[in-house]
């Protein structure tokens, strides 16, 4: 397939077309983005109806990671400054779940750093979801690392029903920006998860140096591992890493590649993650124009926006974070 017509394009998506590797998507870099907004908008009312997913997490754990991701503010490689402390306590995770939930949030992740949760903060990891399972309404997702199959199992016999663990960016690229686990050590990690039943949400930075083609790669292979949910962050370079001196993506071609990873992806949800705050009205004609989801409420290491601003957004757009108001189509485009 070679692409050179959005209109055709978005119409053959609807009708069952999908893009594979080696199709000939070149002109996504190229057409108007403004028709590539259209036309990724039209295939998201399609395919989402006027759902926005709203996903919010808490740091469980922070810093003194082995890994050197060259991004990542919590990695022990660079040098940041950030707070670090050892898994929360119950109590205080369950407090941050509930006030998240009553805020009108879908769903409420715990992400800790390191390689791998494991040991003793595994189990009170556990012993915490059983908590929240057990007490609150909100859908629970974790964010853990390379955990083992087994550990799997167990965090979803706790209650837990999505696994985030992102690609990051394309194959050929990984390696320059991680060499302490390797691309298919994530890829065997989120297909696991896939096998025991979780909804993953993978996603990747974008504006760490990589090309259009290497966006268009990792798109590519997040549609073929059937993800459902893909969260787009756009580097806000933090000081004391690798990358603290790359240059910031402008609004316009976050857009594009949003509106892209929705032709490539047309029935997940395209997630706004970190780097919000680079478009215009804080997100706003993203969430017409490919974003059905997005995070919201305090982040990691970057600011964020909260629950309450972002509710007042969908209000503003005539949009809808309620479950009941969640339209699937092919694929699960609201909640797990």
């Amino acid at each position: 397939m070679n692409v050179t017509d959005i209109p055709k394009l978005t119409d053959d998506i609807i009708a069952g077309l999908r893009i594979r590797r080696g199709d000939d998507v070149s002109y996504f870099l190229t057409a108007p983005l403004d028709e590539m907004q259209r036309g990724a908008g039209k295939l998201q009312k399609h395919f989402c109806g006027n759902h926005i997913d709203f996903c919010t997490i808490i740091n469980g754990r922070s810093g003194r990671c082995g890994e050197d991701c060259k991004y990542c503010a919590q990695s022990a490689c660079n040098h940041t400054g950030i707070e670090e402390y050892p898994f929360l306590s119950k109590e205080e995770i369950l407090k941050n779940a509930k006030a998240n939930q009553d805020a009108g949030a879908n769903r409420f992740a715990i992400v800790t750093s390191g390689r791998a949760l494991s040991g003793k903060e595994f189990d009170m990891a556990i012993e915490t979801y059983k908590t929240m399972k057990r007490e609150l309404s909100i859908d629970l997702c974790a964010s853990h690392g390379l955990l083992s199959r087994e550990q799997l199992r167990t965090l979803r016999a706790a209650g837990v029903t999505s696994y985030h663990h992102n690609i990051e960016t394309s194959r050929r690229f990984f390696p320059q920006i991680c060499t302490t686990h390797t691309y298919d050590d994530r890829i065997r990690t989120i297909k696991t998860a896939q096998e025991e039943g979780f909804c993953v949400c993978s996603g990747g930075i974008i504006g760490m140096g990589e090309t259009w083609e290497d966006r268009i790669d990792m798109a590519i292979s997040l549609a073929e591992l059937g993800i459902e949910s893909i969260p787009i962050n756009a580097l806000m370079p933090i000081p004391g890493t690798p990358l603290e001196h790359q240059p910031q993506l402008s609004a316009e071609d976050v857009l594009r590649t949003i509106a892209m990873f929705r032709f490539i992806n047309p029935t997940a949800n395209i997630r706004l993650a970190a780097g919000r705050k680079i478009l215009p009205q804080n997100g706003a004609t993203a969430f017409t124009s490919g974003a059905s989801a997005s995070i919201t409420g305090n982040m990691l290491t970057t600011s964020g926006t909260t629950i309450k601003e972002d509710m007042a957004m969908l209000d503003k757009l005539g949009l809808t974070n309620r479950d009941e108001d969640c339209r699937v189509s092919t694929g699960t485009c609201g909640s797990h």
